[in-house]
């Protein structure tokens, strides 16, 4: 059975972009087709750098799969005009730069769609490219901080403490993707290019929504942090419950769910228990309500209560720690996870992109090369310099660090 092409085949990307935001909007294209050309400073973009010290490996390797690396030194004339040069046969330009720095180096979107109108240039930045905020410098952990993020993690009469998760650098990335395919649909439509672009701070405001719902119901009063319990205490049972080996997740959206749950507790003496038989008076008893659960899942473990909870249909997750979610069975049996041997940095296993499209198989995984491994590929073959041409510029540091 033949496979349709991937709906980006014939997309050309060039990839100025660094560290997990922009990375990860172009891993997806990548993987939905497009040609992803990375190019790196000549002594390489810093995640690879930071490589070397430990832990940043398997980023690198996760964001940059299925990419031709190369390097440019832009802040040259030669390599400035090289990447122009490239612009010519892309469809898309990214970055994620601090604002002003693509400006300084001539490469703007102003620049760069006076010569090239049909192109789409995206970019990202923390805070965006104007207001107040325009030149703050940010990094995941401090937009965290003041999107409010940072605020409402953690528990009540403790210090708030930042997500586990890069959630700032990953949400903006997987805005910016759909910002790009929106604007290549327009040009679909228009033959026009233009100019996106995606703050850090604002593509994580929505993901406070219920904290906002409690802040705004509550006349504007700051919420406590709420543990794992719902974000606007509107709910439940809603949070995290010891086992004998671990933690489990439970919630209650619905009556039907609580009725659910106590049957699979063994607990139907408190069906029609007054305290509980909504969500609002299961809420003003809140506590009472987690120490139920919790001397229920306390007993038994993570695994027991998979088999008991599922017979009821409740909704429950066991909290996993990180070997059990790169091992997990579901993951590799839909193909997202994959066992990779990395020429660089050995045995890995690293995820696909979670978009799916129907009748396309997702393209094989090609592991991200060494600093400038997709050089002369790029250069020569794709934009068609003469091996000299190519050999005097790399002599005069286009390509390498001096």
């Amino acid at each position: 059975m033949n496979s349709r092409p991937l709906p980006l085949q014939g997309i050309t990307v060039i990839d100025l972009s660094h560290i997990y935001n922009g990375p990860y909007a172009t891993f997806m294209m990548a993987m939905a087709g497009a040609r992803v050309i990375k190019i790196e400073p000549p002594k390489g973009e810093w995640t690879r750098r930071r490589g070397v010290l430990g832990g940043s490996a398997m980023a690198f390797a996760m964001f940059n799969a299925n990419k031709d690396c190369v390097t440019l030194n832009l802040k040259s004339e030669a390599g400035k005009r090289l990447f122009f040069e490239m612009v010519n046969r892309c469809d898309v330009v990214v970055e994620n730069f601090a604002p002003g720095a693509v400006e300084r180096l001539g490469i703007d979107a102003e620049t760069v769609l006076k010569a090239h109108p049909n192109l789409v240039y995206a970019s990202s930045s923390g805070y965006g490219h104007d207001g107040p905020y325009r030149d703050k410098p940010a990094m995941d952990l401090t937009v965290q901080a003041m999107s409010g993020i940072v605020s409402v993690t953690g528990h009540p009469h403790t210090p708030p403490v930042k997500a586990g998760a890069a959630v700032c650098d990953l949400m903006a990335g997987a805005h910016l993707y759909g910002a790009i395919m929106t604007a290549l649909f327009e040009r679909e439509r228009t033959g026009l290019g233009r100019r996106v672009e995606v703050s850090m701070m604002e593509a994580s405001y929505a993901s406070l929504a219920s904290n906002l719902d409690k802040w705004w119901s509550s006349g504007g009063e700051a919420p406590e942090r709420t543990g794992s319990r719902h974000g606007a205490l509107m709910e439940a049972p809603w949070n995290v419950y010891p086992t004998r080996d671990g933690w489990i997740a439970v919630i209650c959206l619905e009556d039907r769910h609580w009725t659910d749950l106590l049957q699979a507790m063994g607990r139907n003496d408190l069906i029609d228990d007054p305290r509980f038989t909504d969500q609002r008076t299961r809420v003003e008893h809140m506590d009472e309500v987690d120490s139920i659960v919790e001397a229920f899942t306390s007993q038994h473990s993570k695994a027991e209560l998979d088999v008991i909870f599922r017979e009821y249909h409740a909704i429950v997750a066991p909290v996993r720690n990180l070997a059990e979610l790169t091992s997990d069975p579901h993951l590799r049996a839909r193909g997202f996870l994959r066992e990779v041997d990395h020429p660089e940095y050995g045995r890995m296993t690293l995820p696909i992109s979670p978009l799916r499209f129907a009748g396309s198989q997702p393209p094989q995984h090609m592991c991200n090369g060494n600093l400038g491994a997709a050089n002369r590929e790029v250069y020569c073959n794709w934009l068609g310099l003469s091996r000299t041409e190519f050999e005097r510029l790399d002599a005069e540091g286009t390509f390498s660090a001096s």
